[in-house]
């Protein structure tokens, strides 16, 4: 494998605007058109490989970084126009960054009138799919599910296909590709040239590298597996308990905030978006329950800037294609290294800066260490803002708006006079002091008197020891319901709380209307009460639950008359003496 840009050999190339490629006059003109005047590093290197050799190729490049103008121009160069049939196969991992690339791939061929591009991908109907391969087509673009049923059904050929990209390939087998892509690849036309882009370099790519790729050249954009010096990273220590708190008080000192809050499970990202809604918040939830159709709605919003903060795991997020986001925040650490590249990838775009934001707690400290050397940056330790910070930014925010906002004396002058007269009786400073007041008073009434919950190391040990039992009892709500009393194996330092727990219940059961008694919570374990008519529900319900990564064992507890504690209905075993 010889290796290009930072390995074994250094192929320099000279800085080059796009005029100064060998590219179609109709590939230059789509490019003026939109705007792009200099190569990416990963353009500049890639573009004149492609277009003056057949040789395979792997590009290292995180995302964001231009890869799909990097293989998307000079494969399009090389398209034989008047041969109608599948000569370029692209495979993303998801359908949205599919369509994305359809998307770019349509505008660099914009003045390239003959060609035609298909996108293929789940979620949609496969009839129309179908009907749009059989007219015929230059370029498919899919997902390797959909990409492979459509061969299987013989409406997609691959046996004369000229150029195979793999894009994001790391994701794709993240993702539990493997047995799809090993069965394109070995359908697919042998003698093609395969393109192969990844972040990240895990076995699995090499093994598709040594399996289907010919001697193929490695290039590399910047350093591998290392984040982009365009995001600062940064991190809060505080409880568990106050982890949601302290979210709001990063979005409400970012009043311009526009990013992802990724979470580690689907029932975290609901609970966490529904609480930022009801809060009144402008956000949404992006998760594995979703149809495609309300996965769409809650992308489109998103992308149209509707949507301030989106909610997501790291599975539902993959293949976004967000431009301008300025924050990426973990409400949950990710449970490796790369993840967490990926997430922070998605902030500090095309020259912007974005900041990546993590939310731990003390526990998390080496984890931290650890991804300061795999990012190859400091990260930096933040105070959560208090309520008097906050309260200042967002006054100030304000000002801000007013004093540039856009006045169109046409549209408000008819109402002007009644205005005036109106407001007459108010002076100058009490008229800034009333304005002022309409958006400014939630904020001074919500954090009057806001505590301090950064987590300071002499508050620790006793914040952390309070904080291993905690109790609730909701019987007194419930007076008319007899409640048992049932054991289960997660608590507080699995990240349990009680929001969850209830949540947890009624994810479960699939019911809503479940009385449900007292809660305590342990640090390793914990009991909770519900209405004993639906006890062989509970106990049938949570067979096959999960909580972070835990399987959930729920028993039935019996009370403890001495301490008030329940026990889990074990039968003890008699142990045998001689």
């Amino acid at each position: 494998m010889q290796k290009i840009g930072g390995y074994t050999h250094h192929l320099i190339f000279t800085y080059m605007d796009f005029i100064e490629l060998d590219l179609n006059p109709a590939l230059l003109k789509a490019i003026a058109d939109l705007g792009f005047v200099s190569p990416t590093p990963i353009q500049e290197k890639i573009i004149p490989l492609i277009l003056n050799s057949g040789q395979d190729l792997i590009g290292m490049a995180q995302t964001g970084t231009g890869k799909t103008a990097a293989f998307g121009l000079p494969l399009l160069h090389k398209i034989e126009v008047n041969a109608v049939y599948p000569q370029m196969l692209v495979l993303s991992p998801t359908r949205e960054l599919c369509m994305q690339i359809s998307k770019d791939c349509e505008s660099f061929s914009a003045h390239m009138p003959k060609v035609n591009i298909v996108a293929v991908y789940g979620g949609a109907n496969i009839v129309g799919q179908m009907k749009d391969l059989k007219r015929g087509c230059h370029v498919v673009v899919g997902t390797p599910g959909r990409t492979l049923d459509l061969v299987n059904r013989k409406v997609l050929d691959l046996s004369k296909i000229d150029y195979l990209v793999l894009d994001e390939a790391d994701e794709m087998l993240n993702m539990g590709f493997r047995d799809d892509l090993d069965a394109i690849l070995a359908k697919a036309n042998p003698d093609k040239q395969t393109l192969l882009f990844s972040a990240t370099m895990p076995p699995e790519i090499r093994h598709i590298a040594n399996t289907y790729m010919n001697n193929p050249m490695e290039v590399s954009a910047g350093e591998k597996n290392r984040g982009t010096a365009d995001v600062s990273h940064e991190y809060y220590v505080t409880l568990a308990k106050n982890k949601y708190l302290a979210l709001k008080r990063i979005v409400d000192i970012n009043p311009k905030m526009y990013g992802i809050v990724f979470c580690r499970t689907r029932s975290d990202t609901k609970e966490v978006a529904d609480k930022l809604m009801q809060d009144g918040y402008n956000a949404d939830a992006l998760h594995g329950d979703l149809s495609q159709a309300q996965r769409d709605y809650v992308m489109n919003r998103f992308r149209r800037r509707n949507l301030q903060i989106l909610v997501a795991t790291d599975v539902a997020a993959r293949g976004l294609d967000v431009n301008d986001l300025t924050h990426v925040i973990h409400y949950n650490l990710p449970d490796d290294k790369e993840s967490y590249i990926h997430r922070s990838g998605r902030t500090g775009r095309a020259g912007k800066k974005g900041c990546s934001v993590a939310l731990i707690h003390s526990r998390e400290n080496n984890k931290v260490k650890l991804l300061e050397r795999k990012v190859g940056q400091k990260f930096e330790l933040k105070e959560v803002p208090t309520g008097k910070e906050i309260c200042e930014k967002q006054l100030f925010n304000l000002i801000d708006k007013v004093e540039n906002i856009e006045v169109n004396t046409q549209q408000i002058g008819p109402f002007m006079d009644v205005i005036y007269k109106k407001l007459s009786w108010l002076s100058r400073e009490e008229l800034i002091q009333h304005f002022v007041s309409v958006e400014f008073n939630r904020f001074l009434d919500y954090y009057k008197n806001a505590e301090d919950i950064n987590l300071h190391p002499e508050r620790k040990d006793r914040k952390e020891r309070k904080d291993r039992k905690e109790k609730y009892d909701f019987s007194s709500q419930n007076e008319a319901a007899n409640f048992s009393r049932f054991h289960i194996n997660v608590g507080t330092k699995h990240g349990l709380t009680v929001p969850k727990m209830i949540g947890i219940i009624n994810d479960a059961t699939n019911r809503r209307d479940i009385k449900i008694g007292r809660i305590d919570m342990m640090k390793g374990f914990s009991f909770f009460e519900t209405d004993d008519s639906y006890d062989s529900l509970i106990l049938k319900s949570f067979k096959k639950q999960n909580f972070q990564g835990v399987n959930l064992k729920v028993e039935k507890a019996q009370p403890d008359v001495h301490s008030g504690k329940k026990k889990p209905d074990r039968k003890k075993k008699k142990s045998k003496r001689r």
